[in-house]
Protein backbone atom coordinates (compact mmCIF):
# COMPACT_ATOMS: atom_id res chain seq x y z
CA UNK A 1 0.00 0.00 0.00
CA UNK A 2 1.18 3.51 -0.82
CA UNK A 3 1.59 5.39 2.45
CA UNK A 4 1.53 9.05 3.37
CA UNK A 5 5.08 8.74 4.65
CA UNK A 6 6.39 7.28 1.38
CA UNK A 7 4.68 9.96 -0.66
CA UNK A 8 5.95 12.68 1.66
CA UNK A 9 9.47 11.35 1.21
CA UNK A 10 8.95 11.57 -2.56
CA UNK A 11 7.71 15.14 -2.15
CA UNK A 12 10.92 16.03 -0.32
CA UNK A 13 13.02 14.59 -3.14
CA UNK A 14 11.09 15.96 -6.13
CA UNK A 15 9.21 19.18 -5.32
CA UNK A 16 10.64 22.68 -4.96
CA UNK A 17 11.46 23.60 -1.37
CA UNK A 18 9.44 26.79 -1.84
CA UNK A 19 6.20 24.79 -2.00
CA UNK A 20 5.13 24.16 1.58
CA UNK A 21 2.67 21.38 2.46
CA UNK A 22 0.25 22.15 5.28
CA UNK A 23 -1.02 18.62 5.93
CA UNK A 24 1.30 15.67 5.11
CA UNK A 25 -1.60 13.40 4.14
CA UNK A 26 -2.04 12.56 0.48
CA UNK A 27 -5.44 12.70 -1.13
CA UNK A 28 -6.88 9.59 -2.76
CA UNK A 29 -10.57 10.43 -3.24
CA UNK A 30 -13.16 12.98 -2.15
CA UNK A 31 -16.89 13.60 -2.03
CA UNK A 32 -18.51 16.89 -1.02
CA UNK A 33 -17.05 17.72 2.43
CA UNK A 34 -15.20 14.43 2.96
CA UNK A 35 -11.79 13.27 1.73
CA UNK A 36 -9.86 10.02 2.12
CA UNK A 37 -6.09 9.71 2.08
CA UNK A 38 -4.01 7.03 0.37
CA UNK A 39 -4.19 4.90 3.52
CA UNK A 40 -7.99 5.00 3.52
CA UNK A 41 -8.44 7.38 6.44
CA UNK A 42 -11.46 9.69 6.25
CA UNK A 43 -11.30 13.42 7.03
CA UNK A 44 -13.86 16.20 7.15
CA UNK A 45 -12.50 18.96 4.94
CA UNK A 46 -12.72 22.48 6.38
CA UNK A 47 -9.93 23.64 4.02
CA UNK A 48 -11.83 23.27 0.75
CA UNK A 49 -8.80 23.75 -1.48
CA UNK A 50 -8.35 27.14 0.29
CA UNK A 51 -11.76 28.39 -0.75
CA UNK A 52 -12.00 26.60 -4.09
CA UNK A 53 -14.77 24.17 -3.19
CA UNK A 54 -17.81 26.21 -2.17
CA UNK A 55 -19.88 23.60 -4.03
CA UNK A 56 -17.89 20.73 -2.51
CA UNK A 57 -15.71 18.03 -3.99
CA UNK A 58 -17.14 16.54 -7.19
CA UNK A 59 -20.52 18.26 -7.14
CA UNK A 60 -22.91 16.15 -9.28
CA UNK A 61 -23.90 19.07 -11.52
CA UNK A 62 -20.25 19.98 -12.08
CA UNK A 63 -19.22 16.40 -12.82
CA UNK A 64 -22.12 15.94 -15.28
CA UNK A 65 -21.28 19.16 -17.12
CA UNK A 66 -17.59 18.27 -17.31
CA UNK A 67 -18.31 14.76 -18.59
CA UNK A 68 -20.53 16.17 -21.33
CA UNK A 69 -17.89 18.70 -22.38
CA UNK A 70 -15.18 16.01 -22.44
CA UNK A 71 -17.21 14.20 -25.09
CA UNK A 72 -17.09 17.26 -27.34
CA UNK A 73 -13.61 18.84 -27.04
CA UNK A 74 -11.17 19.54 -24.24
CA UNK A 75 -9.29 22.62 -25.38
CA UNK A 76 -9.27 25.54 -27.73
CA UNK A 77 -7.27 28.70 -27.19
CA UNK A 78 -10.04 31.30 -27.19
CA UNK A 79 -7.78 33.90 -28.83
CA UNK A 80 -7.33 31.62 -31.84
CA UNK A 81 -10.57 29.64 -32.06
CA UNK A 82 -13.34 30.86 -29.74
CA UNK A 83 -15.96 28.64 -28.14
CA UNK A 84 -19.40 28.98 -26.59
CA UNK A 85 -18.57 27.82 -23.02
CA UNK A 86 -16.33 30.90 -22.59
CA UNK A 87 -19.13 33.20 -23.76
CA UNK A 88 -21.62 31.52 -21.42
CA UNK A 89 -19.42 32.15 -18.39
CA UNK A 90 -18.66 35.74 -19.45
CA UNK A 91 -22.35 36.48 -19.91
CA UNK A 92 -23.19 35.11 -16.46
CA UNK A 93 -20.44 37.12 -14.78
CA UNK A 94 -21.46 40.30 -16.61
CA UNK A 95 -24.98 39.77 -15.29
CA UNK A 96 -24.05 38.88 -11.71
CA UNK A 97 -21.16 41.22 -10.91
CA UNK A 98 -22.02 44.48 -9.08
CA UNK A 99 -20.83 46.73 -11.92
CA UNK A 100 -22.61 49.94 -12.97
CA UNK A 101 -23.48 50.03 -16.67
CA UNK A 102 -22.26 47.65 -19.35
CA UNK A 103 -19.77 45.03 -18.15
CA UNK A 104 -17.10 43.00 -19.93
CA UNK A 105 -15.19 39.91 -18.78
CA UNK A 106 -11.83 38.23 -19.32
CA UNK A 107 -11.25 34.64 -18.18
CA UNK A 108 -7.89 33.49 -16.85
CA UNK A 109 -6.32 30.41 -15.28
CA UNK A 110 -5.79 31.71 -11.73
CA UNK A 111 -6.67 34.54 -9.40
CA UNK A 112 -3.15 35.95 -9.54
CA UNK A 113 -3.32 36.05 -13.34
CA UNK A 114 -6.68 37.79 -13.13
CA UNK A 115 -5.24 40.40 -10.78
CA UNK A 116 -2.24 40.92 -13.06
CA UNK A 117 -4.61 41.72 -15.92
CA UNK A 118 -6.71 44.00 -13.72
CA UNK A 119 -3.55 45.98 -12.98
CA UNK A 120 -2.73 46.17 -16.68
CA UNK A 121 -6.20 47.44 -17.52
CA UNK A 122 -6.18 50.02 -14.72
CA UNK A 123 -2.85 51.34 -15.94
CA UNK A 124 -4.00 51.44 -19.57
CA UNK A 125 -7.30 53.11 -18.70
CA UNK A 126 -5.84 55.81 -16.46
CA UNK A 127 -2.40 56.27 -18.01
CA UNK A 128 -1.01 56.01 -14.45
CA UNK A 129 1.17 53.48 -12.66
CA UNK A 130 0.82 53.72 -8.86
CA UNK A 131 -1.34 51.34 -6.81
CA UNK A 132 -2.70 51.45 -3.27
CA UNK A 133 -3.35 48.25 -1.31
CA UNK A 134 -3.94 47.40 2.34
CA UNK A 135 -2.17 45.92 5.33
CA UNK A 136 -3.08 42.25 5.75
CA UNK A 137 -4.03 41.86 2.10
CA UNK A 138 -3.10 38.90 -0.08
CA UNK A 139 -3.40 39.18 -3.86
CA UNK A 140 -1.07 36.51 -5.22
CA UNK A 141 2.54 35.34 -5.53
CA UNK A 142 3.42 36.57 -9.01
CA UNK A 143 5.74 39.58 -9.01
CA UNK A 144 3.11 42.29 -9.61
CA UNK A 145 0.51 40.73 -7.29
CA UNK A 146 3.21 40.08 -4.69
CA UNK A 147 3.92 43.80 -4.63
CA UNK A 148 0.28 44.24 -3.57
CA UNK A 149 0.42 41.42 -1.00
CA UNK A 150 1.17 42.87 2.43
CA UNK A 151 3.41 40.20 3.93
CA UNK A 152 7.17 39.91 3.59
CA UNK A 153 7.89 36.45 5.06
CA UNK A 154 7.62 34.01 3.43
CA UNK A 155 6.38 35.62 0.23
CA UNK A 156 8.75 38.52 -0.49
CA UNK A 157 11.86 37.56 1.45
CA UNK A 158 15.00 37.59 -0.68
CA UNK A 159 13.31 38.81 -3.87
CA UNK A 160 14.53 42.39 -3.96
CA UNK A 161 12.52 45.22 -5.55
CA UNK A 162 9.06 44.32 -6.85
CA UNK A 163 7.02 46.05 -9.58
CA UNK A 164 5.64 49.32 -8.36
CA UNK A 165 5.03 51.87 -7.17
CA UNK A 166 2.72 50.25 -4.60
CA UNK A 167 1.69 51.88 -1.32
CA UNK A 168 0.06 50.17 1.67
CA UNK A 169 -2.28 51.69 4.25
CA UNK A 170 -4.17 50.26 7.25
CA UNK A 171 -7.26 48.15 6.48
CA UNK A 172 -10.36 49.60 8.13
CA UNK A 173 -12.35 46.89 9.89
CA UNK A 174 -14.17 46.43 13.18
CA UNK A 175 -12.33 43.09 13.37
CA UNK A 176 -8.90 44.72 13.72
CA UNK A 177 -9.88 47.93 15.46
CA UNK A 178 -8.83 50.22 12.61
CA UNK A 179 -11.46 52.90 11.98
CA UNK A 180 -12.55 54.19 8.60
CA UNK A 181 -11.30 57.63 9.65
CA UNK A 182 -7.82 56.29 10.47
CA UNK A 183 -7.46 54.49 7.16
CA UNK A 184 -8.75 57.44 5.17
CA UNK A 185 -6.32 59.69 7.02
CA UNK A 186 -3.49 57.35 6.01
CA UNK A 187 -4.54 57.65 2.36
CA UNK A 188 -4.69 61.44 2.63
CA UNK A 189 -1.20 61.36 4.11
CA UNK A 190 -0.03 59.30 1.13
CA UNK A 191 -1.45 61.93 -1.20
CA UNK A 192 0.41 64.68 0.66
CA UNK A 193 3.72 62.94 1.31
CA UNK A 194 4.25 59.95 -1.01
CA UNK A 195 2.24 60.07 -4.24
CA UNK A 196 0.06 62.49 -6.16
CA UNK A 197 -3.47 61.03 -6.55
CA UNK A 198 -3.18 61.97 -10.22
CA UNK A 199 -0.51 59.24 -10.46
CA UNK A 200 -2.60 56.49 -8.82
CA UNK A 201 -4.10 53.99 -11.26
CA UNK A 202 -6.05 51.81 -8.81
CA UNK A 203 -6.96 51.03 -5.23
CA UNK A 204 -7.11 47.27 -4.62
CA UNK A 205 -9.06 45.87 -1.67
CA UNK A 206 -10.47 42.59 -0.43
CA UNK A 207 -14.00 43.24 0.93
CA UNK A 208 -13.24 40.37 3.31
CA UNK A 209 -9.55 39.55 3.74
CA UNK A 210 -8.71 35.88 3.26
CA UNK A 211 -5.10 35.35 4.28
CA UNK A 212 -5.53 38.30 6.63
CA UNK A 213 -7.90 36.31 8.84
CA UNK A 214 -11.40 36.96 7.42
CA UNK A 215 -11.49 40.61 8.45
CA UNK A 216 -14.55 42.40 7.06
CA UNK A 217 -13.96 45.84 5.58
CA UNK A 218 -15.87 48.67 7.22
CA UNK A 219 -18.82 49.42 4.94
CA UNK A 220 -18.58 53.18 5.41
CA UNK A 221 -14.92 52.94 4.52
CA UNK A 222 -15.74 51.10 1.28
CA UNK A 223 -18.24 53.83 0.43
CA UNK A 224 -15.63 56.48 1.15
CA UNK A 225 -13.15 54.64 -1.09
CA UNK A 226 -15.71 54.70 -3.89
CA UNK A 227 -16.14 58.45 -3.50
CA UNK A 228 -12.36 58.96 -3.30
CA UNK A 229 -11.81 56.99 -6.50
CA UNK A 230 -14.55 58.95 -8.28
CA UNK A 231 -13.01 62.23 -7.14
CA UNK A 232 -9.51 61.42 -8.39
CA UNK A 233 -10.28 59.21 -11.40
CA UNK A 234 -8.86 56.09 -9.71
CA UNK A 235 -10.02 52.56 -10.61
CA UNK A 236 -11.48 50.65 -7.64
CA UNK A 237 -10.63 46.93 -7.82
CA UNK A 238 -12.41 44.45 -5.52
CA UNK A 239 -10.45 41.24 -4.94
CA UNK A 240 -13.15 38.57 -4.51
CA UNK A 241 -10.89 35.62 -5.27
CA UNK A 242 -11.58 33.98 -1.90
CA UNK A 243 -14.74 35.80 -0.81
CA UNK A 244 -16.77 35.31 -3.99
CA UNK A 245 -19.38 32.83 -5.19
CA UNK A 246 -21.54 32.74 -2.11
CA UNK A 247 -18.89 32.29 0.56
CA UNK A 248 -20.01 35.43 2.43
CA UNK A 249 -23.76 34.92 2.00
CA UNK A 250 -23.87 37.21 -1.05
CA UNK A 251 -22.65 36.23 -4.49
CA UNK A 252 -19.81 38.72 -3.94
CA UNK A 253 -18.84 40.01 -0.52
CA UNK A 254 -18.75 43.67 -1.58
CA UNK A 255 -22.51 43.48 -2.14
CA UNK A 256 -22.98 43.59 1.64
CA UNK A 257 -21.81 47.23 1.52
CA UNK A 258 -23.78 48.32 -1.54
CA UNK A 259 -20.56 49.57 -3.15
CA UNK A 260 -19.96 48.99 -6.87
CA UNK A 261 -16.30 48.58 -7.88
CA UNK A 262 -14.91 49.21 -11.35
CA UNK A 263 -13.36 45.72 -11.61
CA UNK A 264 -14.14 42.53 -9.70
CA UNK A 265 -11.32 39.97 -9.64
CA UNK A 266 -12.36 36.40 -8.89
CA UNK A 267 -11.17 32.79 -9.00
CA UNK A 268 -11.07 29.83 -6.61
CA UNK A 269 -14.71 28.63 -6.38
CA UNK A 270 -15.69 29.89 -9.83
CA UNK A 271 -15.42 26.44 -11.43
CA UNK A 272 -15.96 24.02 -8.57
CA UNK A 273 -12.41 22.67 -8.45
CA UNK A 274 -11.36 23.25 -12.06
CA UNK A 275 -8.74 25.93 -12.83
CA UNK A 276 -10.59 29.06 -13.88
CA UNK A 277 -10.55 32.70 -12.78
CA UNK A 278 -11.86 35.94 -14.18
CA UNK A 279 -12.05 39.69 -14.02
CA UNK A 280 -15.26 41.55 -14.79
CA UNK A 281 -15.54 45.30 -14.96
CA UNK A 282 -16.93 48.42 -16.54
CA UNK A 283 -16.85 48.14 -20.30
CA UNK A 284 -14.77 51.29 -20.77
CA UNK A 285 -12.11 50.02 -18.33
CA UNK A 286 -12.10 46.47 -19.65
CA UNK A 287 -11.78 47.73 -23.24
CA UNK A 288 -8.75 49.95 -22.47
CA UNK A 289 -6.23 47.65 -24.19
CA UNK A 290 -6.06 47.08 -27.94
CA UNK A 291 -7.18 43.72 -29.37
CA UNK A 292 -4.44 41.19 -28.62
CA UNK A 293 -3.42 42.95 -25.42
CA UNK A 294 -5.20 40.33 -23.33
CA UNK A 295 -5.31 36.56 -23.56
CA UNK A 296 -3.70 33.29 -22.59
CA UNK A 297 -3.26 29.83 -24.04
CA UNK A 298 -5.35 27.99 -21.46
CA UNK A 299 -7.42 30.93 -20.22
CA UNK A 300 -11.10 30.03 -20.40
CA UNK A 301 -10.54 26.33 -21.01
CA UNK A 302 -13.87 24.86 -22.23
CA UNK A 303 -13.94 22.06 -19.64
CA UNK A 304 -13.40 24.56 -16.80
CA UNK A 305 -16.03 26.84 -18.34
CA UNK A 306 -18.54 24.01 -18.43
CA UNK A 307 -17.82 23.41 -14.74
CA UNK A 308 -18.36 27.11 -13.97
CA UNK A 309 -21.76 27.15 -15.66
CA UNK A 310 -22.74 24.19 -13.49
CA UNK A 311 -21.53 26.09 -10.39
CA UNK A 312 -23.86 28.99 -11.24
CA UNK A 313 -26.72 26.50 -11.55
CA UNK A 314 -25.88 24.84 -8.24
CA UNK A 315 -25.65 28.14 -6.36
CA UNK A 316 -29.07 29.17 -7.64
CA UNK A 317 -30.97 25.87 -7.55
CA UNK A 318 -29.63 24.81 -4.14
CA UNK A 319 -30.01 28.31 -2.63
CA UNK A 320 -26.40 28.30 -1.48
CA UNK A 321 -26.39 32.01 -0.65
CA UNK A 322 -29.01 31.42 2.04
CA UNK A 323 -27.23 28.26 3.11
CA UNK A 324 -24.00 30.23 3.53
CA UNK A 325 -25.74 32.49 6.04
CA UNK A 326 -27.08 29.43 7.88
CA UNK A 327 -23.62 27.87 8.02
CA UNK A 328 -22.20 31.13 9.36
CA UNK A 329 -24.81 31.26 12.11
CA UNK A 330 -24.13 27.62 13.03
CA UNK A 331 -20.37 28.26 13.17
CA UNK A 332 -20.97 31.24 15.47
CA UNK A 333 -23.04 29.07 17.81
CA UNK A 334 -20.36 26.37 17.88
CA UNK A 335 -17.57 28.86 18.58
CA UNK A 336 -19.74 30.41 21.27
CA UNK A 337 -20.01 27.00 22.96
CA UNK A 338 -16.24 26.57 22.76
CA UNK A 339 -15.78 29.97 24.40
CA UNK A 340 -18.19 28.97 27.16
CA UNK A 341 -16.38 25.65 27.71
CA UNK A 342 -13.38 24.71 29.83
CA UNK A 343 -10.91 25.99 27.23
CA UNK A 344 -12.85 29.13 26.31
CA UNK A 345 -10.05 31.46 27.38
CA UNK A 346 -8.05 30.18 24.39
CA UNK A 347 -10.73 31.28 21.92
CA UNK A 348 -10.50 34.89 20.81
CA UNK A 349 -12.47 36.99 18.37
CA UNK A 350 -14.77 35.46 15.73
CA UNK A 351 -14.28 37.13 12.32
CA UNK A 352 -16.09 37.09 9.00
CA UNK A 353 -19.55 37.20 7.52
CA UNK A 354 -21.93 34.53 6.22
CA UNK A 355 -20.19 31.21 5.70
CA UNK A 356 -16.79 32.92 5.60
CA UNK A 357 -15.84 32.55 9.26
CA UNK A 358 -12.72 32.30 11.37
CA UNK A 359 -11.77 32.41 15.04
CA UNK A 360 -8.62 33.28 16.94
CA UNK A 361 -6.52 31.05 19.15
CA UNK A 362 -4.98 33.07 21.99
CA UNK A 363 -2.94 32.65 25.15
CA UNK A 364 -3.68 35.15 27.90
CA UNK A 365 -5.41 37.27 25.25
CA UNK A 366 -2.39 37.35 22.94
CA UNK A 367 -1.99 35.60 19.56
CA UNK A 368 -0.87 31.97 20.00
CA UNK A 369 0.34 30.68 16.61
CA UNK A 370 2.23 27.70 18.10
CA UNK A 371 -0.89 26.62 19.95
CA UNK A 372 -2.80 26.85 16.67
CA UNK A 373 -0.26 24.66 14.88
CA UNK A 374 -0.67 22.08 17.63
CA UNK A 375 -4.45 22.30 17.17
CA UNK A 376 -4.13 21.65 13.42
CA UNK A 377 -2.12 18.49 14.09
CA UNK A 378 -4.47 17.28 16.83
CA UNK A 379 -7.52 17.87 14.63
CA UNK A 380 -5.90 16.09 11.68
CA UNK A 381 -5.15 13.07 13.89
CA UNK A 382 -8.88 12.93 14.69
CA UNK A 383 -9.99 13.29 11.06
CA UNK A 384 -10.52 17.02 10.55
CA UNK A 385 -8.53 19.28 8.22
CA UNK A 386 -8.11 22.92 9.29
CA UNK A 387 -5.82 25.76 8.24
CA UNK A 388 -4.37 28.92 9.70
CA UNK A 389 -4.62 32.56 8.66
CA UNK A 390 -4.13 36.03 10.09
CA UNK A 391 -1.27 38.46 10.57
CA UNK A 392 0.10 36.40 13.47
CA UNK A 393 -0.85 32.95 12.13
CA UNK A 394 -3.25 32.37 15.03
CA UNK A 395 -6.60 32.41 13.21
CA UNK A 396 -8.46 29.19 12.35
CA UNK A 397 -9.81 29.76 8.84
CA UNK A 398 -13.01 27.75 8.19
CA UNK A 399 -13.80 26.97 4.54
CA UNK A 400 -16.14 23.96 4.52
CA UNK A 401 -18.25 23.56 1.38
CA UNK A 402 -21.52 25.45 1.40
CA UNK A 403 -23.02 22.06 0.53
CA UNK A 404 -21.77 20.41 3.74
CA UNK A 405 -24.43 18.71 5.84
CA UNK A 406 -25.12 20.33 9.19
CA UNK A 407 -24.37 16.96 10.80
CA UNK A 408 -20.86 16.98 9.34
CA UNK A 409 -20.36 20.57 10.46
CA UNK A 410 -21.40 19.53 13.98
CA UNK A 411 -19.02 16.56 13.78
CA UNK A 412 -16.18 18.84 12.74
CA UNK A 413 -16.67 21.11 15.74
CA UNK A 414 -16.88 18.12 18.07
CA UNK A 415 -13.43 17.18 16.76
CA UNK A 416 -12.19 20.73 17.33
CA UNK A 417 -13.42 20.52 20.92
CA UNK A 418 -11.56 17.23 21.46
CA UNK A 419 -8.42 18.57 19.80
CA UNK A 420 -8.47 21.67 22.00
CA UNK A 421 -8.72 19.46 25.08
CA UNK A 422 -5.56 17.62 23.95
CA UNK A 423 -3.60 20.75 23.07
CA UNK A 424 -4.54 22.61 26.26
CA UNK A 425 -4.31 19.70 28.71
Amino acid sequence: MTTNDSLHAQYGETVSRGIKVLHPVYLDRAENAEVWDTEGKRYIDFVGGIGVLNTGHRHPKVMKAVAAQLERYTHSCFNALPHEPYLNVASELNRRCPIVGDARTMLTNSGAEAMENAIKLARAFTGRTALIAFDGGFHGRTLATLALTAKVAPYKKGLGPLPGPVFHVPYASADNGVSAEASLAAIERLFKVEVDPADVAAIVIEPVQGEGGFLVADFDFLKALRALCDKHGIVLIADEIQSGFGRSGKFFAIEHSGVTPDIVVMGKSLAGGFPLAALTGRADVMDALAPGGLGGTYAGNPVACAAASAVFDAIDSEQLLARSAEIGALIERHVGRLKAGPHGASIGRVNGVGGMRAFEIVDDGKPAPQRLQALLAAARKRGLLLMAAGEHGNVVRLLPPLTISFEQLDEGFALIKDALAEVLV
